[in-house]
């Protein structure tokens, strides 16, 4: 995948290209809809399939009270998006110039002269240009007088509710994990760098890792069935993660995310991880003593081993996901 962080950036053969454009925060079941449409136009017509997204988020620039927390990194983004088949990605700093930009001239030097669209796939309620002005209605027109097609994608709804990142945000930050994996088509996963802990579970509970991730949205504190991948790609354990603030030890001023690898390391201690959050336990909460702590620890491990058992044979029947451990032995 190519990727762009500016207009300079884009190159003179960028197009002819089939664009999807939006803030994809997230690249819910919504977002693969409409990227995966842009693959399907792109190989019918010829063209490369191609994301515009921007960087900050728009209401960060031109709302900063109201702007969301995000749930993806720009690169994480990306790797999303080439999951779906993207193979060229702009990502639009986003400013007050762009802010001002009317819709016919945020088309005209951007998608046309810079990005030489031939094809526009975007979802229902995307508006750009000053004040939002500008709609799908007007792209449309838009698009006949610059010589591009516009397509736009009806919304995904999951078991009647409405896809969405609000709404996704609400899930995951509420621990509703297996239900935003619905919405997402996938886990909900963290990722970042492995940094050192105070040292406490090692002596007084399990050893664990510890993730500093680089998103805005963590799932409610408490304690989680995950799979935890090193970024490698080469190595990946079952697991057990708490969101929290270690109350048993007094409570940290800032929330940890400490993962149980319940499979042997195996080498080194990876760097970077991603962990996937498959099923929420238990909330976080205190006990009297560490070692009351890690009999709880032993005992989440109980319910996350008899998780993936369940999943294995699950899975082994059928292609769907495993919601929940209820009927597990």
């Amino acid at each position: 995948m190519r990727v762009y962080r500016s207009l300079d950036e884009a190159p003179p053969d960028f197009g002819p290209s089939a664009l999807a454009i939006g803030n994809f925060d997230g690249v819910h079941a919504g977002h693969r809809r409409i990227l995966r449409r842009v693959k399907e136009v792109a190989l019918e017509r010829g063209l490369k399939a191609s994301a515009l997204t921007f960087n900050p988020h728009p209401s960060k620039v031109v709302a900063p009270a109201r702007a969301p927390r995000l749930m993806n990194s720009p690169v994480e983004r990306c790797a999303l998006m080439q999951d779906e088949g993207i193979q060229q990605v702009f990502i639009m700093p986003f400013d007050l110039h762009v802010a001002r930009l009317t819709p016919e001239q945020f088309v005209e030097q951007v998608l046309v002269r810079k990005l030489g669209v031939r094809a526009v796939v975007l979802g229902h309620d995307f508006c750009f240009g000053y004040k939002q002005a500008g709609n799908v209605r007007v792209l449309g027109e838009l698009g006949r007088k610059y010589g591009f097609t516009t397509e736009e994608v009806k919304a995904v709804t999951v078991r009647g509710r409405l896809v969405s990142s609000t709404g996704l945000r609400q899930l995951i930050e509420a621990g509703r994990v297996s239900q935003a994996a619905r919405w997402l088509e996938r886990p909900y996963a963290l990722e970042g760098e492995v940094v050192a802990g105070r040292g406490v579970g090692s002596k007084q509970t399990v050893p664990t890792l510890n993730l500093a991730a680089n998103t805005e949205v963590l799932p409610a504190t408490g304690v989680y069935v995950t799979r935890t991948h090193s970024l490698d790609g080469r190595r990946a354990w079952s697991s057990v993660t708490n969101v929290g603030y270690r109350p048993t030890f007094g409570d940290s001023p800032e929330i940890s995310i400490e993962t149980f690898l319940l499979e042997p390391l195996d080498g080194d201690t990876p760097r970077h991880i991603r962990v996937e959050f498959l099923w929420r336990v238990r909330d976080e909460r205190q006990f009297p003593d560490p070692q009351a702590l890690k009999q709880q620890i032993l005992r989440d491990v109980g319910v996350a081993q008899a998780y993936f058992r369940r999943r294995k044979k699950w899975t082994s029947r059928s292609d769907s996901p495993v919601d929940s451990p209820r009927n597990m032995s």
